[in-house]
């Protein structure tokens, strides 16, 4: 009827393939965020625009629609802005303009920013407005009576930025979502 045979003792099974084996990035704080407390960088000597600018230009079509959706979707967008008017707010507070070449994400990832590179004549370019609070955030807030409770509070904004991976071998780029610091504002009560 059937024949039985005796394992070959040298015999070990393959574990089950069940597609490609999952990769996992390469995460280290940056050599530009080493020496502060931002969660961003403006200046990194080690940016790799070759690598960037060669990746742009190999998915130019693709990259320059999602750039494009992102500066179309930007309603309030401050490319181009670089001069802030003067302003009184309750809490002391610096604002400026920021073009980050790297930045920690919502999910506390550091990613690299397309920032100045330039394809085929399109010179990339993504700003953000930050504004930080001056003074410790929960001190009182200076230009409120002292009979009033009332701290200063750093209140956040939330960015979209078009990003570079280069652990990403099919298509090297995301529009990913970045928490900044956006108004320093006053609680009373």
């Amino acid at each position: 009827i059937g024949a039985f045979a005796s394992p070959d003792p040298n015999y070990k099974p393959r574990p089950p393939q069940y597609g490609a084996p999952p990769r996992y990035e390469y995460v280290e704080i940056p050599h530009c965020a080493k020496n502060t407390t931002k969660s961003w960088c403006l200046e990194d000597s080690e940016y790799p625009r070759h690598e960037v600018q060669q990746a742009l230009d190999e998915h130019y079509q693709a990259v320059l629609a999602f750039y494009k959706d992102k500066l179309a979707s930007t309603e309030n967008s401050v490319d181009g802005l670089d001069k802030l008017n003067d302003e009184i707010y309750l809490c002391p507070s610096s604002t400026g303009y920021i073009r980050p070449l790297r930045a920690i994400n919502v999910d506390g990832k550091w990613r690299t920013i397309i920032n100045n590179v330039e394809s085929y004549g399109i010179k990339y370019t993504q700003t953000a407005r930050v504004e930080e609070c001056d003074v410790v955030v929960g001190t009182n807030c200076p230009l409120v009576e002292s009979c009033y409770d009332s701290k200063c509070i750093q209140k956040n904004m939330f960015h979209r930025f078009l990003v570079y991976n280069p652990y990403e071998e099919n298509f090297p780029f995301a529009i990913e979502k970045f928490k900044l610091p956006g108004s320093c504002g006053c609680v009373v009560g």
